[in-house]
């Protein structure tokens, strides 16, 4: 059972994905390629209206990023482009540069009770969102882990790339 709650704890079943902030997403995809033969990836704009429900810090507020996804072995890993609003993605660039922002993605069932748990913990969402009937919520890990957690809820499988580089 993927996020279970037990004795208190969290017990993550599944660790799935490692993201890198970009600022350029075509650049990064190529130095991917070119150095490790990384790739092919599959390359997603999520924009309102069907990026929804987005949140910062607590408050509602639009944003968007472009993302590639490529599997390396048993993980995947995500290229994030921030795009439009204030993100923590651009708050990474500003403060760090390029580099990763989180290497957990954590597929959870009951993603509402694992938040509430978290958050009884004292671990905040730092942002979150809907995107093709599916939920996100990157938590406020970092102090604790050296990194950021993303938990993710997903209905269904994503919808065909806009593009795949190579």
């Amino acid at each position: 059972m993927k996020g279970m709650l037990r004795l208190g704890r969290l017990e993550m079943k599944e660790i799935d994905q490692i993201c890198v902030v970009v600022k350029d997403i075509k650049a990064s995809m190529k130095h991917y390629w070119n150095l490790f033969k990384v790739g092919p990836c599959n390359v997603y704009t999520l924009a309102p209206p069907e990026l929804t429900d987005t949140t910062v810090r607590g408050k509602p507020k639009p944003y968007s990023m472009k993302i590639a996804l490529t599997t390396v072995g048993h993980l995947a890993l995500e290229l994030i482009q921030p795009l439009e609003g204030e993100s923590i993605y651009k708050e990474f660039l500003a403060e760090k540069g390029e580099g990763l922002h989180h290497i957990a993605c954590f597929k959870v069932d009951d993603i509402d009770g694992v938040i509430k748990h978290l958050e009884g913990e004292g671990v905040g969402v730092l942002q979150s969102g809907r995107w093709q009937g599916g939920y996100f919520a990157y938590m406020d890990t970092e102090k604790a882990l050296g990194m950021v957690v993303e938990l993710v809820k997903r209905t269904r499988e994503r919808p065909p790339p806009e593009e795949t580089y190579p």
